[in-house]
């Protein structure tokens, strides 16, 4: 006997279209993403992935979320407890490297449209924001951890797209590592002149 729903029956159709999203993200840079490209990829009908994904941008959305995860735990891995700027500067070539590492989905997080309702995106990108709050307030405990948080992650930021769009010699992890300690050496050393 025929089953009717056979085309509806996938052992974890939300992981297999993030999958399939991820894979047409890294092969084409964003532009062939749409969710009946992301059905023929994961081979289920056209309609399937709007069971979890309302449109492109959710799509987008959910692969960010995931991508923020995969940033937080390299972070970690890079210096689980930092107490000196030096430990800051691992933390960012971290940051870096998993640009240059996984592009698509970092342009996914920071580049692409998404669902600007998308609750986990938000609560995702806060938790990248406080992480790196909490770390230069333990590194700089007179500083004002929100404002040089802000600039650090805006330093690191932009260095990965540097990076990432070959404006940057990204030849080698050790000239990435160089050109990221640099910067974030100079940043928080800098003193006023007077």
């Amino acid at each position: 006997m025929p089953q009717a729903n056979a085309s509806y029956h996938h052992g974890d159709l939300r992981a297999a279209c993030l999958r399939a999203a991820r894979e047409l993200l890294e092969e084409d840079g964003g532009g062939a993403l749409s969710l009946r490209a992301v059905a023929r990829r994961a081979g289920v009908s056209a309609t399937a992935p709007y069971r979890h994904f309302a449109d492109r941008e959710a799509l987008v959305s959910a692969v960010a979320v995931q991508g923020y995860g995969e940033l937080a735990t390299c972070l970690t891995a890079a210096h689980p407890a930092p107490r000196a700027p030096e430990d800051l500067a691992e933390i960012g070539v971290a940051y870096v490297r998993f640009a240059l590492e996984h592009p698509a989905v970092f342009r996914a997080m920071f580049a692409e449209p998404c669902d600007p309702a998308d609750a986990e995106r938000a609560a995702a990108t806060t938790a990248v924001r406080e992480y790196v709050q909490g770390l230069v307030g333990d590194v700089f405990p007179d500083a004002d951890p929100e404002a040089l948080a802000t600039g650090v992650w805006a330093v690191v930021h932009g260095l990965a797209f540097l990076h990432l769009d070959g404006k940057l010699d990204a030849s080698t992890p050790e000239a990435v590592a160089r050109q990221v300690h640099a910067a974030i050496g100079a940043l928080l050393s800098a003193a006023p002149r007077g």
